[in-house]
């Protein structure tokens, strides 16, 4: 694997087999006895980005590598997947929550939880949009839940000051971990929601929807803005500190909150071990994530993150440690924190 020149996993692997070389060897007896078998992932859309670049980059580096495919429909739809045995890895923009923990220990699929981003949520409007320069909290919440529905229908009744013109609402589907996240850290509960807006688990979809509504108003994930910055408008987001814009610095210093949040690929623990290509890849994973999440847009971890995801794989460490629910305004640091002791 090209991956193990990296100085990063060589450390890794260095310090992994002082701590388990019988366990190491081991496993590279039954790595020679295995197939190498083709990988399935499906899940979010909004970590599919990261996902994608890294199954590129990897067929690109390995000549002989074994078929991966990349969907994604939902992180919730992923999880469907997934825990029915049915995918290898889940990309998920929230942690897994616990009808999907159930349903994983059900079904006897184990996983391990590994963060591999952060990201912020944007809320974009069309670049003729001149009247809004930033939002609040409240005010998102006035637009998005659930007694707005047919009621709040015009930008005037969000804010005097600006225009009497339709509001026209965008928005990931129910599926979607970016709705279960935005719901739950903007109006209070998870899936509370008006449902009268234009919804599409398709992030490029909403991208086209907002750059072509004048009166639009959406959100997704950072990338999708990063990479269409020409046709659309973000607005930064006034939690009680002031306005603040989504980018690396504002969620790196823990600024842009409650709308910055981790990203993970969750991994069927079962077929890493059965699999020599499913752990090749995901070690590839790890090892070029740092690059390529950025390339596509959104905050990589700092080096011990990336140094604990790979820990977490190489141990098969089973579980979460979200305990099925969010963490909001959790700062990158405080992620770190969680994972060292898990």
């Amino acid at each position: 694997m090209n991956a193990t020149a990296n100085p990063l996993i060589r450390g890794l692997r260095a310090v992994a087999l002082s701590l388990s070389a019988a366990a190491l060897v081991s496993s590279c007896a039954q790595n020679e006895s295995q197939t190498r078998q083709a990988i399935a992932i499906d899940g979010s859309s909004t970590v599919y980005p990261i996902t994608n670049s890294v199954t590129q980059q990897f067929k690109s580096e390995n000549s002989n590598a074994v078929e991966v495919t990349v969907e994604f429909s939902g992180t919730g739809g992923g999880f469907e997947k997934f825990c029915a045995g049915q995918t290898d890895i889940n990309d998920a923009s929230r942690p897994i929550n616990p009808q999907e923990m159930q349903a994983c220990k059900d079904a006897g699929v184990p996983y391990i939880e590994l963060p591999i981003a952060f990201d912020a949520i944007t809320v974009v409007v069309h670049p003729e949009n001149t009247w809004a320069q930033d939002i609040t909290v409240a005010e998102l919440e006035q637009m998005w839940q659930p007694q707005a529905q047919g009621k709040i229908v015009k930008w005037n009744q969000i804010r005097p000051s600006w225009p009497d013109r339709p509001l026209t609402l965008y928005g990931p589907g129910s599926d979607s971990g970016t709705f279960d996240y935005f719901t739950e850290a903007i109006v209070g509960q998870p899936e509370a929601s008006r449902d009268d807006y234009t919804a599409s688990e398709d992030d490029e979809i909403l991208v086209e929807d907002v750059s072509d509504d004048p009166n639009a108003l959406g959100y997704f994930g950072y990338a999708y803005y990063e990479s269409n910055a020409d046709k659309l408008k973000a607005l930064p987001v006034d939690s009680g500190n002031g306005p603040v814009m989504p980018s690396p610095e504002t969620v790196e210093n823990a600024e842009y909150q409650p709308l910055a949040r981790p990203l993970f690929i969750y991994v069927n623990a079962d077929a890493a071990q059965k699999n020599p290509a499913l752990r090749d890849f995901v070690e590839f994973y790890i090892d070029k994530a740092p690059q390529l999440v950025s390339s596509v847009g959104y905050i990589p971890l700092p080096e011990d993150g990336y140094r604990l995801t790979y820990m977490h794989f190489h141990r098969n460490k089973v579980g979460t440690v979200f305990e099925g629910k969010s963490d909001f305004n959790l700062t990158i640091g405080q992620l770190l924190r969680k994972q060292a002791k898990f």
